[in-house]
């Protein structure tokens, strides 16, 4: 699997640069607004590169048909919104970008709680990266355990979790404390 970052958000994470992640603390990213990543999921699907669900969360899916999109279309296959992607799917940066401004909500950044960290525990132990304690804490091994997961995923490892890492892991982004069935 190439290097993925979260596609949608690769032009605007300078904008929307929402600092590191706190050591001990992992927080569940998502750099676009919900509301901007469904605007881009949305031209996609126009498009008819995208079939999944307009939900706002930048999963594989939302990445493969942007790729599909950049082939298609000549472009340099970067999986990222550039310039050129966006002007030939007609978005408008600033546009996405409202969603993030005053008065809007912001783009999903949020601590997970211990359930969470609980399930994320278990699934990297069940892929074979943590070795530790399934409980609810995130220290340096469930952190070392997601950044090996990432690079052997062949996701950048940003020491963060996104919707991409939670897809890659085969969770449900939309709700990181339902375990695998």
């Amino acid at each position: 699997m190439a290097m993925k970052t979260l596609g949608a958000a690769a032009l605007l994470a300078a904008v929307l640069a929402a600092g590191p992640a706190v050591a001990q603390q992992l927080t569940y990213d998502q750099a676009l607004a919900p509301s901007a990543v469904r605007v881009v999921q949305d031209r996609l699907r126009q498009a008819g590169f995208y079939n999944g669900a307009v939900d706002g969360v930048w999963g594989d899916d939302s990445q493969v048909a942007l790729q599909q999109f950049q082939q298609s279309h000549g472009l340099q296959v970067t999986g990222q919104l550039n310039q050129a992607t966006a002007a030939l799917l007609n978005l408008n940066p600033p546009e996405l970008l409202a969603a993030s401004q005053p008065g809007n909500p912001p783009p999903e950044r949020r601590p997970l709680s211990p359930a969470e960290i609980r399930n994320l525990q278990s699934r990297l132990a069940t892929l074979g990266y943590y070795r530790g304690p399934i409980d609810g804490t995130w220290g340096t091994g469930t952190q070392d355990a997601l950044d090996r997961f990432q690079q052997h995923a062949g996701i950048q490892a940003s020491g963060r979790l996104n919707p991409q890492t939670v897809t890659a892991m085969g969770l449900n982004p939309a709700d990181l404390s339902q375990p695998v069935p």
